[in-house]
């Protein structure tokens, strides 16, 4: 019963809205199959060993009955009792070998399957707009690659096999009890509602208690990562209250601790009352096969048969009461699976797209106009925060309005105006991050619809103001721009980039590992790492957002240093508040609410005296002279 025990405990932890209602759609079955379809060889050999092991595993009982029946009462045959002896160690040797069989079906089956999903997934995941992370909770995205697969892998391995394996042990042990005493074996089906009736009520209160478990479970989760990530961290030593922290989270912790233990009581009575039960039908095969082998209508040997396949019996038919709920888990983690490999990503190559091939970098905006996508396009329900809420059909307002200008190659254009003007917007339809709602946006002539995205983003590299780094050695980090690069072309990046120096001055040098989100490096390193990278990679277009804010007056010459090194020859979009940064630029786009309300160069923009000159006075001008002119 210990067996039966952890099948159902994992079977009711699963949450009962998850599966409530679930129906196997005849769609869903067909794709599932197209899945296990490269496998079905293996499936049908996992089958026939489950079958022939069903049967091999009836065959003892006979023997003992042939060993007591004729070679112990009243014969004593020494050389047939010996003969089956080795018959029944031979049978057990033939299940061991079949239950290896089995094992090996289901771990190639299950991890190929788990391969398959996780590959597909993250592939078409990684085909996703930009527009879809926005909106989607990490979490949820990592539940459906890691938990729904592993969901979906057990409806082929442990639901499958289960359910084979219960369904033939049952047939094949009535039908042989059957054929030896017929009124035995209708006793032993007394008790079976006692089985199942108990099992259905149990089962909801566990699932009740679980769900609750979860739920507490989840909130920790989502407690420990806010916290135990470095920002997170930072903000609780800042904030936080060590007593409250520890407080409410002993409170989730003590809940799940109560109703842990409240489950692990509740299922150690009921199937203990299974066992009792169990017990009972034994018994009762016993007291009326006595009385028949006293009468003369039943031998002994089939008696202790009859005793053994009772003791068999009992287990399947306790693991088969919530079969359809095991079953419909499984088959839902699959829905879940599909529901995100549906998501059509809104961004996609065109059927007749083709690749831009030695760019010269040249950008034309021609009477661009932007909303961001209805979140219905772009996202999935259920991977947002509010699941219960309907995504909306409805795009944005207005981000951008008629925006129109060309960048030649080789060329700086800076970006400057008040937040929300959608300057960072405009930069990220160059690489097609989004696509434009009208109008268009054109490199070397060709409209970026048209051209492959893999091409297109070969040709922009970008430098953000908060650059990414993964956790891992700045190496790493660095060939992630180019993975074939030497070492001697990363350390000529870095020189460029003008962090070379304080690279070859760390311990471990270029094998240093930078942390979660770069968060060992300052921000002028990080900053002249994300401009190594670029250089390494070295695009035909540059798109800087605020790649100097926040910097110190040294660090931003550092990296004032790295950057006319990095744009030298290229084409550049540069975002910028300081205007001290932009003013050598070739062309300098002021924007407001959408719109580019002023262009020129630092000195034609001053000479107008409109919203730049207003900027400019208000970063540079002093106190008791804000009115006079520069």
């Amino acid at each position: 019963m210990g067996g039966g025990w952890h099948d159902h405990h994992h079977l009711w932890n699963r949450d009962p809205e998850f599966i409530a209602g679930a129906k196997l759609d005849r769609l869903v079955l067909g794709r599932v199959w197209a899945f296990a379809r490269p496998y079905r060889y293996m499936l049908a050999g996992y089958v026939a060993t489950i079958l022939v092991s069903a049967v091999i595993t009836i065959l003892p009982p006979l023997v003992f009955r042939a060993i007591i029946d004729h070679h112990a009462i009243p014969r004593r045959d020494l050389a047939g009792l010996n003969k089956l002896a080795l018959l029944a160690v031979g049978l057990a040797v033939v299940d061991l070998v079949l239950n290896l069989f089995q094992r090996w079906w289901t771990a190639r089956i299950g991890e190929g399957l788990i391969f398959d999903l996780r590959s597909d997934l993250y592939q078409h995941v990684n085909r996703m707009p930009l527009a879809f992370f926005t909106r989607t909770q990490t979490g949820a995205l990592l539940s459906r690659l890691n938990g729904d697969v592993q969901g979906a892998q057990r409806a082929f391995t442990s639901t499958l096999g289960s359910v084979v394996q219960n369904v033939l042990t049952l047939v094949v042990t009535l039908t042989v009890m059957l054929r030896l005493e017929w009124r035995l074996t209708l006793l032993t089906l007394v008790v079976v509602p006692l089985f199942v009736v108990p099992a259905k009520r149990v089962g909801r209160t566990l699932q009740r208690l679980t769900k609750e478990s979860f739920n507490l479970s989840a909130a920790m989760n989502a407690n420990m990562t806010e916290r135990f990530n470095v920002s997170g961290a930072l903000l609780v030593k800042l904030f936080g209250k060590p007593d409250r922290e520890a407080a409410d989270f002993a409170e989730k912790a003590g809940r799940v601790r109560d109703i842990g233990i409240r489950t692990a009581i509740l299922g150690r009575v009921f199937f203990a009352a299974l066992g009792m039960l169990a017990a009972v039908g034994t018994v009762l095969v016993y007291w009326l096969g006595t009385r028949l082998v006293i009468d003369g209508a039943l031998s002994v040997g089939t008696l202790t048969a009859l005793a053994l396949y009772v003791a068999r019996l009992y287990g399947p038919m306790t693991q088969l009461t919530n079969a359809q709920v095991d079953v419909m888990t499984a088959f839902v983690s699959f829905e879940r699976v599909f529901e995100v490999l549906d998501a059509r990503p809104a961004i996609e190559d065109s059927p007749g797209a083709y690749d831009l091939i030695e760019p010269s970098g040249r950008i034309e905006l021609d009477n661009v106009w932007f909303r961001y996508p209805a979140p219905s396009t772009v996202s999935i329900a259920s991977l947002e925060a509010d699941v219960a809420a309907p995504l909306s059909d409805e795009p944005s307002g207005l981000i951008l309005r008629g925006v129109s200008f060309t960048a030649e190659p080789g060329r700086m254009v800076a970006l400057v105006g008040p937040t929300g003007a959608g300057k960072t917007t405009l930069c990220s339809l160059v690489p097609r991050l989004y696509d434009v709602t009208s109008g268009a946006v054109r490199v070397d002539g060709h409209d970026v619809r048209d051209l492959t995205q893999l091409t297109l983003a070969d040709g922009v590299g970008m430098v953000t103001q908060d650059p990414h780094l993964f956790h891992d050695t700045i190496r790493v980090n660095l060939r992630y721009a180019r993975p074939d690069a030497t070492d001697d072309e990363i350390e000529a990046a870095c020189r460029a980039a003008r962090i070379h120096d304080l690279i070859a001055s760390l311990p471990d040098g270029y094998g240093t590992v930078v942390g979660e989100r770069g968060y060992r490096l300052s921000g002028g390193e990080k900053q002249r790492l994300a401009l190594a990278r670029v250089l390494l990679k070295g695009p035909a277009i540059v798109i800087l957002d605020e790649a100097t804010a926040h910097l110190d007056s040294e660090t931003e010459l550092l990296v004032q240093q790295a950057l006319a090194e990095a744009l030298a020859g290229r084409t550049s979009l540069v975002i910028a508040h300081r205007l001290s940064t932009i003013q050598a630029a070739d062309l300098i786009l002021v924007m407001d609410q959408g719109r580019i309300v002023e262009r020129g160069s630092h000195q034609q923009l001053l000479d107008q005296n409109g919203l730049y000159r207003e900027l400019y006075l208000t970063q540079y001008a002093r106190p008791t002279a804000t009115s006079a002119g520069p």
